[in-house]
Order: structure tokens, then C-alpha cells, then sequence
């Protein structure tokens, strides 16, 4: 049984053409729409800063050890936004920024200019191929499937729209778009109230999405052959925990980052899109809102402590919690390196990134820190 525990959700409730682009200070700014992909992101940190004065993507090459250095910026064509009442948290999700490994692409959301912008990826250069609409209001998540794109749209009631990949480029998928029929919170609110993540099951038969404080729920929609979603999802209601944002463990468990209790959770994902406890264990941290893999660990971020607490996931599902370790103020997502020696987590606050190595017994050691220009406030990186 659950225990309801004081709502805390989100830093901002605790915390007061066929080129490769250059960088932005050679001036790339334009949309490239050659055929040509590029061959991957190795040993590479990407960092979107959600800047409303213009979105930008911050490249950082990782040294052996894990260190970062600033290799490149790269305008995304589009605008940051910001959530009202949020603070250090300005989109309130996971997800903002996400790679494909399948072709080679990274997709940003524009939230402040309802677009998405798509990158070919090449070790650690970036060309921007795309920028197209969201097909909703202030795109914050966006979750990726062989060759099928989906986009949480925030603010409206929220929706998701999907789109397929070819050449290179994203297609719209006609009558993809879903409503989520939340209500529209006020101005104050908005952080807490609009969803949070949209993501895919493993096998990709399914589409998670979390609302947060507004309903409190984890929906999932079927995907069907064609790529469009059933008309409404399976809605899973789970009062008080403010589910935020997902990932799964190697053995497919849902697992859960909940606000609302400062805890993770595991939910087996059953094929009727309902959703069964596993386990769930406190943080004992404030505003536990992300979660990240790194190997066989998983790492929930805490904004209101400014920490991230460690987790072993068993095979069955039962969560051992490992302890908790400091960051720069206004923790907010985070992402591990390919082999999950390395975990880099954005701290909000200053638009900082913390560089962590993973030891072997899942505690984390630190190893300095970088300051993303423009990034305060900021969410969305991805590592290899």
C-alpha cells in the first residue's frame, strides 16, 4: 500500500545544406536537407540549453576519463520556453532531448516555437536537417522506436503526434495527433500541471505518457501496424505520486521517478496497457523528478536537495536503494555514457553540468563540472 506523502514536484516547489554546421560563431544556422546521415555520436555529451532568446544545442567532447570540453554550439532554429512557476525546471519533463541510434539522428524540442528540430550525427558534429511543427502547443518529450517519432505537446490538455523516419527526415503521420484531455492548469501551475514524459515500450507496441500532478496517472496507448495510436489510452491512475518521468530496467520493468512521494518505482507494463506495482522506495530526498540508467543502475534526480540518489534494480523487479550524492543546485535530467562508466547531470540553477563517475558498487565519484552558456533553467542531454 502506498503511503501519501507531501506533494513536492519539480526544483521550482523547493528551490526560491550538406555541410556539416559550424559553430554558431561562424554563423550555421540554416535547415540542410541533404540525404546523406551521418555515422553516430561517439564519446560525445549533447546539452540543449532552452534558451527563449533561441535554442541551442552545446556539444562536449568526453575524454577517456570521463571529463567534458566544449567542442561546438549549435543553433536549433527555434525557441526555448518556460513553463509558468517553474524556476530551475523550465520544461518540467524528460525527454527534451533525445538520439536515435537507429538513423543516426537527435531530435530538440522548441518549446517557446511549438517545433522540433532533427540533427544528423557524426562522432561529435551535429547538422541541422530539420525544423517542423510539434503538431501541439509547447512540445516537451520526445520518444523514439525504429522508424517511429512520437511528440508530447504540454500545454492545451496536452497531446502526442507521430511521425515516421525516412532519409533522414521526419514524416507526419497523418491523424496521428492524440489528446490527452487534461485540464488546463493555471498560470501558476503549469510546471506541475502538464505532463511530463513520452516514451515507448521496449518492444514498441506501446506509448507511455505521465501527467504529473494532473490526474496523477500513467497512460498507455496501443501502437498499432500503421503507426497511429488507439484512440485513447489505458488510463492508470496513481493518487499522490506524481508520476514524472520513465525508463525501463534489462528485465523491461517500468520504472518510475514519482514527485510526489520523492521516490522510484517498478511496474510490470501488462499487454492491456494496465500497469501492476513491483515495488516502490523513497529517495528521502525533496523533488525526485527524473531517473537515468547507467549500466545496472539507475540514478533519480532530486532538484529540491540538489543530489541524485543511486538504485540497484533485481531482475524481479525490487529496488535496493544505494544513497544519495550531492550536486550543483537545481538537479534536473540526466544521462549516462554508452558503457555506463559515466553519468553527466544538469543542475539547473547556473545551467551547470556535473561529471560523475559510476563505480562498481553504484556509488558515484565526482570529476568537475562544466557551465553551459545560456542553460539556466535549461533540460535535455544526452551522452555516448
Amino acid at each position: 500500500m502506498r503511503t501519501s506523502i507531501r506533494l513536492a514536484v519539480g526544483a521550482s516547489a523547493v528551490v526560491a545544406a550538406t555541410a556539416w554546421v559550424a559553430p554558431v560563431a561562424a554563423g550555421a544556422e540554416g535547415v540542410d536537407g541533404g540525404q546523406r546521415r551521418g555515422g553516430g555520436a561517439e564519446q560525445v555529451v549533447f546539452v540543449q540549453t532552452d534558451n527563449p532568446a533561441g535554442n541551442q544545442i552545446v556539444a562536449y567532447d568526453r575524454a577517456d576519463k570521463g571529463s567534458l570540453t566544449l567542442s561546438a554550439t549549435y543553433d536549433t532554429g527555434g525557441l526555448g520556453g518556460v513553463l509558468n512557476g517553474s524556476v530551475v525546471d523550465h520544461l518540467a519533463s524528460q525527454g527534451a532531448l533525445t538520439y536515435d541510434p537507429r538513423h543516426a539522428l537527435l531530435y530538440a524540442v522548441n518549446a517557446g516555437s511549438d517545433s522540433l528540430s532533427v540533427f544528423s550525427a557524426n562522432e561529435n558534429q551535429l547538422r541541422l536537417r530539420q525544423v517542423l511543427d510539434s503538431g501541439g502547443t509547447f512540445p516537451v518529450s520526445v520518444a523514439v522506436h525504429d522508424d517511429l517519432v512520437y511528440v508530447l505537446n504540454a500545454k492545451d490538455g496536452g497531446s502526442v503526434s507521430g511521425y515516421r523516419v525516412a532519409d533522414g527526415r521526419l514524416h507526419r503521420i497523418k491523424r496521428s495527433t492524440r489528446s490527452l484531455g487534461l485540464a488546463i492548469p493555471s498560470d501558476n501551475t503549469q510546471f506541475t500541471h502538464t505532463p511530463g514524459q513520452v516514451a515507448f515500450s521496449p518492444d514498441g507496441s506501446q506509448l507511455i505518457v505521465t501527467t504529473k500532478a494532473n490526474g496523477n496517472d500513467i497512460s498507455v496507448f496501443e501502437v498499432g501496424p500503421d503507426g497511429r495510436l488507439s484512440d485513447s489510452p489505458t488510463v492508470n491512475p496513481e493518487p499522490g505520486t506524481v508520476p514524472f518521468a520513465v525508463t525501463f530496467d534489462s528485465a523491461d520493468h517500468l520504472v518510475v521517478a514519482e514527485a510526489g512521494t520523492n521516490a522510484l518505482a517498478t511496474f510490470t507494463l501488462n499487454p492491456n496497457g494496465s500497469v501492476t506495482l513491483i515495488d516502490e522506495v523513497g529517495t528521502a530526498q525533496a523533488a525526485t523528478c527524473w531517473v537515468a540508467p547507467a549500466g545496472q543502475f539507475f540514478y533519480a534526480g532530486n532538484a529540491g536537495s540538489a543530489s541524485v540518489s543511486g538504485y540497484k534494480v533485481a531482475d524481479n523487479g525490487q529496488l535496493t536503494l544505494l544513497g544519495a550524492t550531492s550536486t550543483h543546485p537545481g538537479t534536473v535530467d540526466a544521462s549516462a555514457s554508452a558503457d555506463g562508466r559515466f553519468l553527466y547531470v544538469q543542475t539547473g540553477n547556473n545551467g551547470i553540468v556535473d561529471e560523475f563517475q559510476v563505480n562498481d558498487n553504484g556509488s558515484l565519484t565526482g570529476l568537475g563540472s562544466v557551465t553551459v552558456a545560456g542553460a539556466g533553467g535549461g533540460e535535455g542531454i544526452v551522452a555516448f
